[in-house]
């Protein structure tokens, strides 16, 4: 799966004991920040049936692939169109010259095949979640040669050894179709989601600062729209990173926002990821749950975000300041109608 700031890699152990401990093999479970569908591709394997939801279309691509498709509709068709794409000679466009030229995520050679490979999955007219399939497939490759430290605010001065390396086309790791029944892949705002959505466990991993995923992953929201927009900055942002904003990014909003989703929520449990560094404290997030039922929390150590890692630079590249430091802790709330002996 794509290097991503949020992912839940390092403590999907965990989160899947506080799931596992709440509700049984089978279970219908909402996860409504779906990211990089690694948490829901772990439940889909488990054994539940995973309703995913992202309001990012590289998000819900990646849900619509690793959660709602089944491996046993697509393991036999999608490496022989795989392979195909990955015959295309490179041709330069819209891609390479935002991304290659203009700023400098790929080399071009790579770039040029990223827009062959692009223009002709457009061209195709596949069914949704086929399409979808093939878009991680370019993307997850892309994700494998670019130039960057995970997060795409800014390229690397030199180019990153793997930038070096020729894009490879993969076959995603589908997953079999749970015996609990279909998966699904939804996009939109949690705060709609919430309330259509009926499921045994709700999954809540939202934002919990100011850095929006929008603009964190831009090129990944590019190229699977694919409406080639106007870009602004030395990375070449989407112009729509300034006016599609999240509540969940904004001090004053992301209370009211987070209050409302889990208000509407119609599942007896749930699980919410939110790290003590975000705009909400402990108390206030326990508050907010107290009316759903017994809370529990977790805490868990973890490792900063890469950016916290490196330390901060100065325009000239010389690098200022301090690192306090480079831990903090993620908190689980489990929710439950009635107390429960967890054992995580």
């Amino acid at each position: 799966m794509i290097k991503y700031i949020g992912s839940k890699r390092a403590l999907l152990r965990h989160i899947m004991a506080a799931i596992g401990g709440i509700a049984p093999e089978g279970a219908t479970v909402a996860d409504l920040f779906s990211g990089t569908a690694r948490v829901g591709h772990a439940l889909k394997a488990a054994g539940y049936r995973v309703i995913a939801n992202d309001h990012n279309a590289y998000a819900a691509a990646l849900a619509t692939c690793y959660v709602q498709a089944d491996r046993e509709r697509w393991e036999a068709r999608v490496p022989a169109i795989l392979a195909d794409l990955a015959r295309l000679p490179g041709r330069a466009g819209y891609f390479t010259e935002t991304f290659c030229v203009r700023s400098r995520f790929f080399q071009p050679r790579n770039g040029e095949r990223v827009d062959a490979i692009r223009e002709a999955i457009a061209a195709m007219g596949a069914e949704p979640e086929l399409e979808a399939v093939l878009l991680v497939a370019l993307m997850e490759a892309a994700d494998r040669v670019d130039s960057t430290a995970g997060l795409q605010m800014a390229y690397m001065k030199r180019w990153a050894p793997r930038a070096y390396n020729e894009l490879e086309l993969r076959m995603p790791a589908l997953l079999a179709r749970p015996a609990a029944g279909a998966c699904q892949a939804l996009m939109g705002e949690a705060e709609d989601v919430a309330g259509t959505i009926e499921a045994d466990v709700a999954y809540l991993d939202p934002p919990y600062n100011q850095h929006a995923y929008l603009a964190n992953y831009h090129v990944w929201e590019t190229l699977i729209r694919w409406d080639k927009p106007e870009t602004y900055g030395v990375a070449c942002k989407r112009v729509d990173v300034k006016s599609r904003k999240s509540a969940f990014n904004a001090r004053g909003a992301i209370g009211p926002a987070l209050a409302a989703t889990i208000a509407a929520l119609r599942s007896p449990s749930l699980v919410v990821s939110f790290n003590n560094e975000g705009y909400l404290a402990r108390d206030a997030i326990e508050a907010m749950l107290a009316s759903r039922g017994h809370v529990r929390v977790i805490e868990l150590d973890h490792a900063r975000y890469v950016g916290a890692r490196i330390g901060i630079y100065n325009p000239a590249g010389e690098k200022v300041g301090r690192i306090s430091h480079v831990r903090n802790k993620e908190l689980l709330y489990v929710v439950t109608p009635e107390p429960m002996d967890l054992a995580l």
